[in-house]
């Protein structure tokens, strides 16, 4: 976009109260106020503007969601200025951490434009162990949104890191390597689900987040992952035992069927077994519904649901 225009984009940010005490709700409205009197070329060079003469953190909100609005590739190298802290070296360490909230923003305005420029730069606050975590978080979530495939190897590497502090940080990266769809992560994947961790530790919404990665994939033909799967269906974890069925039934394995119907008949939880059943109706037909009905082996209570789909879906 052409940044020469003939407005001055210094005398637009005074009236609009950027440079003085006026309340923030003033300036955001005059801000809004804007848009009836400029067109979207020169709003986006006015936002770019304020974004580059502001450290307020409140307003600095507000100009990344008017940016966002208009996605112009010109905002980039603001929003990743930001993003790297590189306006806010004169500010004190309270004011850095309520730009926190405004980096996480930024993140996901950069992701929204799927550009492959900003990876290194999204990186570069993924790997920095001393950042916040909420901002990796952000980071990871935007390079899974961008799909750029130099993102995989370094998600992995989080993904697989055992000494990470932050297990939300790595359910982010497996999270982002199922959006990435890269077959490189499947081993690791894999390796995350059949590691031997108890149901206390948190480490079990890290095998849900592997399973729905993996079932976004997909692994038809490998048996490892089906392996994995099969094995998930006794984990403690109520989740990860459903996950487990739901990346079966979206598999093309040839033993999908055969595996959840086995969970369907020895699984003691209702939830496993009432999305075992639903799984098996999605693979082959009604069926395993009548057969539910039928039996004295299901509870009246799976015999109520399998009741319940013929009606809504068989009807």
């Amino acid at each position: 976009m052409d940044n020469n225009t003939n407005i001055d984009l210094q005398s637009i940010a005074k009236e609009c109260g950027l440079f003085d005490n006026t309340k923030i709700d003033t300036v955001v409205s005059n801000l809004e106020n804007l848009r009836s009197k400029y067109s979207e070329n020169e709003l986006v060079n006015i936002y770019n503007y304020m974004l580059q003469k502001t450290q307020n953190p409140e307003l600095l909100i507000q100009l990344i969601r008017f940016v966002d609005m208009y996605r112009h590739n010109s905002s980039l190298e603001y929003l990743v200025d930001i993003l790297l802290l590189k306006n806010a070296s004169g500010c004190d360490e309270e004011t850095k951490e309520k730009y926190n909230n405004v980096r996480i923003m930024c993140a996901k305005a950069i992701a929204n434009q799927k550009n492959t420029d900003v990876v290194s730069s999204l990186l570069y606050c993924l790997n920095n162990k001393d950042e916040n975590y909420r901002v990796r978080l952000a980071c990871a979530d935007a390079l899974g949104r961008i799909g750029d495939r130099y993102a995989v190897a370094p998600l992995i590497e989080v993904a697989k890191d055992e000494d990470e502090k932050s297990t939300y940080l790595r359910e982010s990266a497996v999270t982002a390597l199922g959006m990435l769809g890269d077959t490189r992560a499947i081993d690791p994947l894999v390796s995350i689900l059949e590691a031997k961790r108890g149901i206390i530790d948190k480490f079990t919404f890290l095998k849900e987040r592997a399973i729905e990665a993996l079932a976004k994939m997909g692994f038809n033909d490998n048996e490892r992952v089906y392996k994995a799967l099969k094995a998930s269906l006794n984990d403690e974890s109520v989740q990860v035992r459903i996950n487990a069925i739901e990346a079966l039934m979206e598999s093309e394995h040839p033993q999908a069927y055969d595996t959840i119907k086995h969970c369907l008949d020895s699984d003691s939880d209702f939830e496993v077994k009432k999305n075992a059943m639903i799984a098996l109706y999605n693979i082959s037909d009604r069926s395993i519904l009548d057969e539910i009905i039928a039996s004295e082996k299901y509870s009246q209570d799976l015999k109520s649901e399998a009741v319940s789909i013929l009606e809504e879906y068989e009807e």
